[in-house]
């Protein structure tokens, strides 16, 4: 469902992703790695935003270069910002993004009106989003990302602004969504909630991946089964924090 052969990015000098390669079929993978890893260019890559400067992106056997349109149309993308029009109404904005993928009307609403009831919306729905908290907002983007029903999935930190329910619904839909056959393509900050929603993980480090698998693969490769993902995670990506912490306590 995702092909990415030999994918790199640069800005510059810097290489912001570098030979970026990852097969990815119908299952519910997780992109973990510290802030300015590439975890957001990659998926902007991936998602026809960004061009990459060299490699191949294939995204539900269409090729992001030369089928951008009928790529583009088998994917949904929430980004970490959500970018909304905010003079819309919720139901404004959605009855938009479902006239772009040209839902049916009748269709249309009924998908609205169900997502908009996982995610408690439906009483907001005639508000200005500008009037939204941040959480709100999220809700709606990810609702207008999931509406069209794509068969690949892209989220970029969609826990973040949302409240413990939210999230354990949007647990329970993308896992369910899953079972269907989609693909979904999520990047975290929060380990515990990539290791208990993922089939596998992939960890990349200053552009590069350096470690993909099953959590218990991952584990196993680094001569740690019984360690936990966060010790593994900040020593393949050189974040040990022990001795900074106790220096500042010390002079402190």
């Amino acid at each position: 469902m995702i092909s990415v052969r030999n994918v790199s990015k640069r800005y510059g000098n810097f290489p912001a992703v570098n030979n970026l390669n990852l097969e990815i079929g119908r299952e519910f993978f997780v992109f973990l790695g510290p802030n300015g890893a590439g975890k957001t260019t990659s998926i902007k890559m991936m998602t026809g935003l960004l061009p990459p400067d060299s490699g191949t992106i294939v995204i539900n056997d269409c090729n992001l270069l030369t089928e951008p349109v009928r790529a583009k149309r088998s994917l949904g993308y929430a980004p970490e910002q959500a970018f909304l029009y905010e003079k819309l109404t919720g139901r404004e904005f959605l009855k938009f993004i479902a006239t772009i993928y040209r839902l049916p009307g009748a269709e249309a609403q009924k998908r609205i009106s169900r997502l908009c009831e996982i995610f408690e919306l439906n009483d907001r729905l005639y508000d200005y989003i500008e009037d939204y908290s941040h959480g709100m907002k999220q809700k709606v983007s990810l609702i207008a990302t999931l509406l069209h029903d794509p068969a690949v999935i892209f989220l970029d930190e969609p826990t973040v602004g949302l409240d413990p329910k939210a999230v354990k619904n949007l647990k329970e839909l993308l896992h369910g969504m899953v079972k269907k056959g989609k693909t979904v393509f999520m990047s975290t900050h929060i380990l515990e909630i990539a290791e208990s929603m993922c089939d596998r993980i992939g960890i990349i480090h200053q552009g590069s991946l350096v470690a993909c698998g099953a959590p218990e693969e991952i584990r196993n490769s680094n001569g740690q089964p019984a360690g936990s993902l966060e010790e593994i995670f900040l020593k393949l990506t050189h974040s040990e924090t022990g001795s900074q912490v106790e220096n500042f306590l010390q002079g402190a």
